[in-house]
């Protein structure tokens, strides 16, 4: 009686399981349907529901979800973004290949500037590439705005060691977030971004295992960093890279900004 009894527990259980993924697989379709109707069919939303036979609130929220599970790639060509006349004129100024310049609308946004950075990444890589990755904030948005693209042919490669970010924009993660978006290679370097004395920074470099990452380091052809500030609000003074006592110091002595952990003057 108790076996019966069991295996109609089982039969009840296998049944819901199937019924919840049913349930699953027509939101699935439904997701599909919708997304495919306004991308490709240029339907709008009340000409969606109305096919589908659903209600526009559905169509809304399926949207929003296949934008949530990357199911759709928005993007605007890079190129239009080197044509700006800033872009021009710092191109000229300093000598460069390109510049790429974000619009302000009026206000300076970071999300601007990494979103457009992160679609331009795409353009730049290409098979065989090493990719060095620095850290800090910009970077770390850069990394999570980096659409999925596959690169199996390139390297990404963890520039500065390692340090505590309460915000969650260590240099390991930044490295390993670009990488996995891009199914690329992942090489990061694992040591401190600072250590208290000179020597023990050689021994950790004579290392054979940081040999071969530093190895990794010099063969970087391309790379992303942003270039930091020195106020209070930074990211070296947010992580603890200098107390406000030795950043107060740099200043006054002429630094002005840091890249890679290296702070640089005018």
């Amino acid at each position: 009686m108790e076996l019966e009894q069991d295996s109609k527990v089982s039969a009840e259980s296998s049944a819901d399981d199937a019924s919840g993924s049913n349930r699953v697989d027509k939101i699935e379709e439904a997701i599909l349907q919708t997304t495919w109707a306004y991308y490709h069919e240029g339907l709008n939303q009340s000409a969606i529901a109305s096919k589908l036979n659903i209600s526009r609130a559905s169509v809304v929220n399926y949207l929003q979800e296949a934008r949530r599970r990357e199911y759709v790639r928005i993007t605007l060509d890079p190129e239009i973004f080197k044509q700006h006349q800033l872009a021009q004129d710092l191109k000229e100024r300093f000598d460069l290949e390109a510049v790429s310049v974000a619009p302000t609308a009026g206000k300076f946004t970071i999300d601007r500037v990494s979103r457009m950075t992160a679609e331009w990444l795409c353009e730049l890589l290409e098979p065989g590439d090493y990719l060095g990755v620095a850290w800090g904030e910009n970077v770390y948005r850069v990394a999570e705005l980096t659409p999925r693209v596959a690169m199996p042919e390139v390297t990404v490669v963890q520039l500065v060691g390692s340090r505590r970010a309460e915000s969650g924009f260590a240099a390991e993660l930044c490295t390993s977030t670009i990488a996995r978006r891009f199914g690329a290679r992942c090489i990061n370097l694992h040591v401190p971004l600072m250590v208290s004395k000179p020597s023990l920074a050689q021994s950790l470099k004579n290392e054979d295992i940081v040999k071969e990452q530093f190895d990794a380091i010099e063969r970087c052809n391309k790379v992303i960093f942003a270039c930091g500030t020195c106020g209070p609000e930074s990211h070296i003074a947010r992580t603890g890279l200098l107390t406000a006592e030795q950043l107060n110091q740099s200043v006054e002595e002429g630094a002005t900004g840091v890249i890679c952990g290296q702070l640089i003057n005018e």
